[in-house]
């Protein structure tokens, strides 16, 4: 069995911080994991999330890093450096040089925009915008709760609310959205302390203000160009700042569904 984990490729579309868990289980467990990301990632917590290396070439996520690499041909030399290739490939132009016996849809972008069954031999979507058995083969639950990383084989996730998860009984207040368009200029970094009232961040002249206190969860990249009303960070009001530098408890379930999955499609 573990001869034939050692040779399979699995494709991660998405590498943040919830790719990044289903990445860094398999990679970990011994699959030959590659993270296809966009060329300007927007991802919020990005201590934890692989896309980081497109902009630091290198990234290191609890023990494992993760390396930009400028083609598929790449990715081979960094498996043997034991780390996770991350090419930039939103369109997944590079499947067909990759052939990864596993493509898995992690961008959680809420709508399909380019999966199909044929894509290759075991395809996986999480969270909702997919249908098991129609876009993919497998979509798995993402929304936290009863059903969080369940399987489903037919049919689909639990639609989007457009609410942000409870964390203490804060949603919305603990996300913080770019007040117009224009380009993030960091105040705080993930990691520090915030109290009610802060300005963590701005967007052109505008003031980024915490409605909560506790800690800078994540923050988009600094110098990185937003609209007006996207998610640009999140304020934890746990106010435990280990919380910002390792995967989080929901990335780690999606990544043990993820396992089971491929584990069960790979000895069928």
């Amino acid at each position: 069995m573990q001869k034939i984990i050692n040779q399979t490729v699995v494709a991660v579309r998405g590498g943040g911080d919830i790719g990044t868990g289903v990445a860094h289980r398999l990679f970990r467990c011994g699959f030959k994991v590659i993270v296809l990301e966009a060329s300007q990632p927007t991802v919020v917590r990005r201590k934890v999330s692989f896309a980081q290396a497109v902009y630091s070439e290198r990234i290191e996520v609890e023990g494992t890093a993760a390396v930009l690499i400028p083609d598929p041909q790449k990715a081979k030399e960094i498996w043997q450096d034991k780390c996770v290739p991350v090419l930039i490939d939103p369109a997944l132009s590079f499947l067909q040089s990759l052939q990864p016996q596993v493509l898995v849809e992690a961008t959680l972008s809420k709508k399909n925009t380019c999966m199909s069954l044929n894509l290759a031999p075991l395809t996986i979507a999480l969270g909702p915008g997919f249908i098991a058995g129609k876009d993919v083969d497998i979509v798995i639950e993402t929304i936290r709760g009863h059903n969080l990383g369940r399987i489903l084989d037919r049919g689909t996730a639990a639609a989007n609310t457009g609410i942000p998860e409870a964390v203490l009984g804060y949603t919305e207040k603990r996300v913080l959205r770019a007040p117009c368009d224009g380009v993030v200029k960091e105040r705080l970094i993930i990691g520090d302390a915030v109290n009610k009232g802060d300005i963590v961040c701005l967007v052109g002249n505008k003031p980024v203000i915490s409605a909560i206190r506790g800690v800078l969860r994540g923050c988009i990249m600094n110098g990185l160009p937003v609209k007006m009303g996207a998610k640009i960070g999140d304020v934890d009001p746990r106010g435990v700042t280990e919380y910002c530098f390792t995967i989080s408890d929901k990335a780690r379930a999606i990544g043990g569904s993820v396992l089971e999955v491929i584990l069960n499609h790979t000895t069928e």
